[in-house]
């Protein structure tokens, strides 16, 4: 049988979070005063816990303007700038996912890296050796959809180690594929390295050797239209500040 076709998932639960980010970068053309506003980032699920940092980080200087972040998957949160879903930022796991909208979006920016690792139950007790172990029927796999850039990674590094995986089910992000792999729906998926982080000791994971491995890159851009234009702006020029590079490094994010 062929692989499972993967159509836009019903809308999930995303993670919203509020906070309060300063806009205090030099010639940034944030109004000066007491005047508040909320600044609507949407970014890639895996960038959860990062971001989360990365907002408290930026609050340090300037109260003024809220911040609320909604985590999803790329390729739905640049659907939602295609349905004019009104946003001021769009962060994204790939260039792929925001190539759709390259006309709604400006100063697209990459902002960090990713590699890709195979999450397993904790332990591994289905002794997967790496890539090659994932090709064993009775092994059950998940990986994300091929419209996804967890899945199109996913596919990258099977292919450079010329495997065939024949997958349980294809997610809509990479932290669902952990889940599933964290609740025991599945004994494996392949994974960002970044997610190992917030499995804690539920999960395990199998690294992917370097020369079967990819490299995933992270890109921000401002919305066009957006009512905070240069906001939203100096929100992804601050993104390859020394203070946000270390955040991200912190939380195993490589940076340009």
């Amino acid at each position: 049988m062929g692989r499972p076709k993967v159509a836009r998932m019903p809308p999930k639960p995303r993670v919203a979070v509020l906070a309060a980010v300063a806009l205090a970068l030099a010639g940034c053309g944030v109004a000066s005063g007491d005047e508040r506003f909320t600044l609507k980032v949407l970014a890639a699920s895996s960038l959860t816990e990062a971001f989360e940092e990365l907002g408290t980080a930026y609050n340090a200087a300037d109260r003024r303007v809220t911040v609320q972040f909604e985590f999803a998957g790329s390729q739905d949160l640049a659907m939602d700038i295609e349905d004019h879903e009104p946003a001021d930022v769009l962060a994204t796991a790939d260039g792929a996912s925001m190539d759709p909208v390259a006309t709604k979006v400006s100063g697209r920016r990459l902002f960090a890296y990713n590699s890709m690792t195979i999450a397993v139950a904790p332990g591994n007790p289905k002794r997967v050796q790496g890539l090659a172990s994932l090709a064993d029927r009775r092994l059950r796999v998940v990986l994300g959809g091929p419209i996804v850039p967890v899945g199109r990674y996913a596919a990258q590094v099977l292919a450079k180690a010329g495997v065939t995986v024949r997958p349980r089910s294809e997610e809509a992000d990479a932290r669902t594929v952990l889940t599933r792999v964290r609740t025991g729906a599945a004994d494996a998926g392949i994974v960002y390295v970044t997610d190992m982080r917030s499995a804690g000791i539920s999960a395990s994971s199998v690294p992917i050797p370097a020369q079967q491995n990819v490299t995933a890159t992270y890109f921000a851009a401002a919305v066009r239209g957006s009512a905070h234009g240069a906001a939203a702006k100096a929100f992804v020029a601050w993104l390859g500040s020394p203070t946000a590079k270390t955040i991200l490094r912190k939380y195993g994010f490589p940076t340009p």
